[in-house]
């Protein structure tokens, strides 16, 4: 459970928790984890103007820094999994639009499908969500969830109704 106390003692001087907490975007007081993927829009965006290398090396990278920074963020509040710890959020929406067309279209669906996925959380996502702890759990169930929504948008781009 989210409480004022907790989201005090988060730190955006730590870079560890200005990252955990999607660069404060998490610190919304409603929803944080949809104003987490709100935070990656924009970064998504310009990663694949970059070229979709950029995109998978910041996935990659991401992934692998968020475990300590979440799990650092997590730890220091106490509290696992914390509502405000975003990072995963962007991670998970950049894995949703790799190797997708950027459009509005194809953001606003991917973006759509990622919160569903997310907040629903269906089977298997739920059962490591429950089973897996620190910050490789904060981060793989967010991982999880993209995986079904880039099949979605994937396959819809295969059939030229999203391109």
């Amino acid at each position: 459970m989210t409480t004022a106390h907790s989201k005090a003692q988060f730190q955006l001087g730590k870079w560890q928790h200005f990252l955990a907490l999607g660069f404060g975007s998490g610190l919304a007081p409603k929803a944080p984890g949809t104003f987490g993927t709100l935070a990656a829009l924009p970064l998504v965006w310009l990663l694949s103007l970059a070229g979709q290398a950029w995109l998978l090396l910041f996935i990659l990278f991401g992934s692998l820094l968020g475990i300590y920074v979440c799990g650092k963020a997590a730890a220091d509040v106490g509290e696992h999994d914390h509502g405000a710890i975003v990072w995963d959020e962007i991670i998970g929406f950049a894995l949703t639009m790799l190797l997708v067309p950027i459009s509005w279209q194809s953001l606003l669906l991917g973006f759509i499908l990622f919160r569903l996925f997310d907040i629903l959380k269906p089977w298997p996502i739920s059962w490591f969500d429950r089973r897996v702890h620190g910050g490789f759990g904060i981060m793989l169930d967010d991982l999880l969830a993209a995986l079904p929504a880039l099949a979605i948008l994937h396959l819809l781009v295969y059939l030229s109704w999203l391109n």
